[in-house]
């Protein structure tokens, strides 16, 4: 194995491995390195929308992804206090279904597709402990890692570039000092678990309640299974210590409670727990300076949104084809560059993805749905073009802006003429 490459990327899931495959394309030398091995899971709901799996289908992996036997789905059904707006995705780049694959398939199977591309290096099991800096200065350009293999030795690994990729509690971004820009905390506690024998009426879909103060959201999945989301507030101690004594009972408490007139809890009574229940209680939806001298951040390590929007997957790859081509058009001057690559990159960043951070922090506030914001939830859940618009923010087909022209429409159709 070579001691110095490229670009050393730490941590090996979804952004991990997609950055890998990109520099890889573009011939560059890469060391891959996780401190887990695959397959193994992670807490996630893990959902692409369409507009992401086109992106899988480019990077060469979707039929392999396919092959596990997740079902796409194509239809949304929307339930917030009453008002439902039901509809398909619209079609994004060609493809029409989204994929929920469970992160013990994907995960490994990206790792491994990442791993077969020429001049891709891997290390699972290594635990990076320390970032190495130029000349040994505390603030220096970094230039590698230290870490412990899986063998228990110390290895230090020398590159360009460092690329921290392992999550919403980054140990390159706390390494590295990264300036926090945007920090909403979330008030919401949030719970995940599989079931099987769930039964949806027709054909697959993704389901989200939002009854009262309690969010709630179902996936078809790998394994003849669905992934179920609770979200409820995390003011409600006696709640959380319910969850704490009895997981699945308090699961299905809270279903029964506040949502048991819906679907989900319906096909929750006749539903078997697979596994256990799996909770975060609390978490920050936050926004990180993405890059410094022979540095950068990707995905949930540089962005980490509410769940409840599920683009956190899909920022991941978007995220690595941007840092890639930025790179790659900066070939062979990133040491003068730093400081020009940094500002582009948190420009292009931002002008794609911070109307949905937006979206996610709205989200992610315990605030009750006004009686102005019921009406217009029930104006597009009567609208199939508004309806439209609404899940085409999802997957980047229409901006938000999109909406608030196709409801201003709306309203102004209703003034008598």
């Amino acid at each position: 194995m070579h001691m110095e490459y490229d670009v050393i990327i730490v941590g090996a899931r979804v952004a991990g491995s997609s950055l890998a495959y990109e520099m890889s394309q573009l011939g560059y030398k890469v060391l891959l390195v996780d401190k887990s091995t695959f397959p193994s899971d992670t807490l996630s709901t893990h959902n692409f929308f369409n507009n992401s799996v086109a992106m899988l289908r480019e990077m060469g992996v979707l039929n392999q992804l396919l092959e596990t036997g997740t079902p796409l789905y194509k239809r949304a059904y929307i339930e917030m206090d009453g008002a439902v707006m039901e509809g398909d995705y619209p079609e994004a780049s060609g493809e029409t279904g989204c994929l929920c694959i469970r992160r013990t398939h994907l995960d490994g199977i990206l790792f491994n597709h990442a791993a077969k591309q020429p001049g891709v290096a891997t290390m699972q099991g290594f635990r990076v402990t320390e970032l190495l800096r130029e000349d040994g200065r505390d603030h220096g350009p970094v230039i590698g890692v230290r870490g412990v293999n899986k063998e228990g030795n110390l290895q230090s690994i020398k590159a360009k570039l460092v690329v921290g990729a392992d999550g919403r509690r980054s140990l390159v971004r706390r390494l590295v000092g990264a300036k926090q820009l945007h920090c909403v905390p979330t008030d919401f506690a949030s719970y995940v678990a599989y079931f099987s024998e769930y039964r949806q009426p027709g054909e697959p879909r993704v389901e989200f309640y939002k009854s009262g103060e309690t969010i709630a959201i179902a996936f078809p999945t790998s394994d003849h299974l669905h992934v179920v989301g609770l979200m409820f507030p995390l003011t409600d101690l006696e709640r959380v210590e319910q969850f704490k004594a009895d997981a699945e009972g308090a699961f299905r408490l809270l279903c029964e409670e506040k949502m048991a007139n819906t679907s989900l809890t319906a096909s929750l009574r006749r539903a078997n727990l697979e596994g256990s229940v799996k909770g975060l209680l609390g978490y920050d939806n936050d926004w990180f300076e993405g890059m410094g001298e022979g540095w950068a951040l990707l995905g949930d390590a540089l962005s980490f949104k509410d769940p409840a929007v599920g683009q956190g997957m899909h920022d991941a790859l978007y995220g690595s084809k941007a840092l890639s081509r930025l790179l790659d058009e900066n070939r062979g001057q990133w040491q003068q560059a730093w400081k020009p690559m940094a500002e582009a990159y948190r420009s292009q960043m931002e002008a794609k993805m911070m109307s949905r951070f937006a979206l996610a922090c709205q989200f992610t506030r315990n605030v009750p749905i006004t009686p102005q914001q019921q009406a217009l939830n029930q104006l597009i859940a009567g609208s199939p073009e508004a309806t439209e618009v609404f899940l085409g923010i999802y997957n980047y087909t229409h901006e938000p802006e999109a909406l608030g022209a196709v409801i201003g429409k709306l309203l102004q159709d209703q003034v008598p003429s």
